[in-house]
């Protein structure tokens, strides 16, 4: 009988493993492709008020779908649309427009530091508030994960705005045929950030996602 039970236990821990490493998969997608076309809009590419908008909408779609996973892989959400969701989702939206403008305003090597810093904090209040919002325990596990996850992430977002502003090198391929048309390669500086920010990204959620999963 006890061999059976720490089977079942086993197998249950697998895959809540397994379920945790999946949602962590699917939430830096979403974040970092969200991110991604924000900053490219509005960094790397020609800022308009239709930029702008275009960028605020992309922003705040992947943080309400970010969110909506994270609710359901850890409760039984029914409605994604409520109040304080949205108030959630807001929150996590301004942090990046905070993050962008306090690099912008303070500049150079310190500004990175500074919005680092600001996007952490942010983030950290946004995962305590996202924690209240699907009614989980408040422990402080749960308030050191918030933490860790918050500047995994501020780390990556460093990284994707130095590769922006401090790097400029790009490497093209040689030119290869594929069928009647002439292929080439071009990886830029900030090809590689964005990946970088993705990889933090998915680290910093899965952590969250184990430590809710995994209790």
């Amino acid at each position: 009988m006890s061999v059976i039970r720490q089977s079942d236990t086993f197998g249950r821990h697998t895959r809540r493993r397994l379920l945790g490493v999946g949602a962590a998969v699917c939430t830096a997608a979403l974040e970092t492709l969200a991110v991604g076309v924000w900053f490219l809009l509005v960094v790397d590419g020609s800022r308009s008020i239709s930029t702008a908008l275009a960028g605020l909408g992309v922003l705040f779609c992947g943080a309400l779908l970010r969110m909506g996973v994270y609710g359901l892989t850890t409760t039984a959400i029914d409605d994604i649309l409520t109040p304080v969701r949205v108030g959630a989702t807001l929150t996590l939206v301004t942090g990046w427009l905070v993050w962008l403008l306090a690099a912008e305003l303070t500049g150079g090597l310190f500004g990175l530091f500074v919005a680092g810093a600001l996007l952490a904090t942010i983030l950290t209040i946004q995962f305590l508030l996202e924690r209240r919002v699907f009614r989980l325990t408040d422990t402080q596990r749960g308030q050191f994960t918030a933490v860790l996850a918050a500047g995994l992430i501020a780390i990556g977002a460093t990284i994707l705005l130095a590769s922006a502003w401090f790097s400029d090198w790009s490497i093209l391929s040689e030119p290869f045929s594929l069928g009647e048309r002439t292929l080439v390669i071009h990886i830029e500086a900030i090809q590689i950030g964005i990946l970088v920010f993705g990889v933090f990204v998915f680290l910093a959620h899965q952590r969250r996602f184990q430590q809710t999963l995994e209790p």
